[in-house]
């Protein structure tokens, strides 16, 4: 399995960008899907999850701001950032939690910058 994680720029306060994160290989749909972020000099942090269900799952720093989302047939997991924020600035990843083995794919760096 792998992961590949897309759709991070450079964008102003109050504006938003829609993450990808494109699964390849044998990834079933019942796989629960999250994503991640670090920021410089900080430790990666949880962002959001979803489960085959459909459930979500945030932190509360981008509950209400964010939402994930995923597409089966395309194996492929979203996260619609809205209002962003200068907090919000961080490399952007996502795993996949699969065959009792967490997948990780490489990040894409968000700024939110004036």
């Amino acid at each position: 399995v792998q992961l590949q994680a897309s759709g991070g720029g450079l964008v102003q306060p109050g504006e938003s960008l829609r993450l990808s994160c494109a699964a390849s290989g044998s990834i079933p749909s019942s796989a629960l899907m999250a994503w991640y972020r670090q920021a410089p000099g900080q430790q990666r942090e949880f962002v959001a999850r979803i489960i085959p269900g459909g459930s979500t799952d945030y932190s509360d720093s981008v509950k209400d701001r964010f939402s994930i989302s995923r597409d089966n047939a395309k194996k492929t997991v979203y996260l619609q950032m809205n209002s962003l924020k200068p907090e919000d600035t961080a490399v952007y990843t996502c795993n996949a939690y699969a065959y009792g083995t967490v997948f990780w794919g490489q990040g894409t760096q968000v700024t939110v910058s004036s």
